[in-house]
């Protein structure tokens, strides 16, 4: 079973195109077009984690509908999109606004991770090792050598594996430590 996280599907909401530039003609072409990046990453036994807006503005049917249609056993962190017709969808725990969880990678390294829908400049465990996944802001903050947004803007439309994370935030050159303080002393 392999770990793979996204953020940012926006499944029925109209609002979105406008901010994808044009890659969807049509709401439905954007929806579809998700949902077969979706299931050509993710396996039936793979677990999803979700950081938040998996779909705004569309009815409970819909969401229900797409759900549905998506491989893997799908857990969810809430976003700020995320009301009642995506909260009651059959997710495989209830979701939570904020979590922590270990992690084993494709390569069977163990990674601690802090999971949100929003970016956070400092999180639970930075200085011990803790990396920190988020969504929210459709790849408008550049990553960090610890932290990264998963949604899908930021990943080909597409969930993410951990070993690209990874290696994505070690080439980063932002330091979060130097981040976070610096905000503490009023920099």
């Amino acid at each position: 079973m392999a770990v793979y996280f996204t953020a940012d599907t926006h499944f029925g909401d109209t609002h979105i195109l406008r901010q994808r530039g044009g890659r969807y003609p049509s709401i439905e072409a954007h929806d579809a077009a998700l949902i077969a990046r979706w299931n050509a990453v993710v396996g039936e036994g793979d677990e999803v984690w979700h950081l938040g807006d998996f779909a705004a503005h569309a009815d409970p049917a819909h969401c229900a509908a797409v759900f549905e249609r998506l491989n893997g056993i799908k857990r969810l962190v809430r976003g700020n999109h995320d009301s009642n017709r995506v909260l009651r969808l059959g997710w495989a725990e209830p979701p939570v606004e904020s979590v922590r969880i270990t992690v084993r990678a494709e390569d069977g390294q163990s990674w601690r991770l802090f999971l949100a829908h929003y970016a956070h400049r400092a999180w639970p465990g930075l200085w011990r090792g803790t990396r920190h996944l988020f969504g929210h802001t459709h790849a408008t903050l550049p990553d960090t050598t610890r932290s990264s947004d998963v949604g899908i803007d930021a990943w080909d439309d597409a969930p993410v594996g951990l070993a690209a994370i990874v290696a994505r935030q070690d080439a980063a050159t932002l330091i979060p430590e130097e981040l976070a303080r610096d905000a503490g002393r009023g920099a």
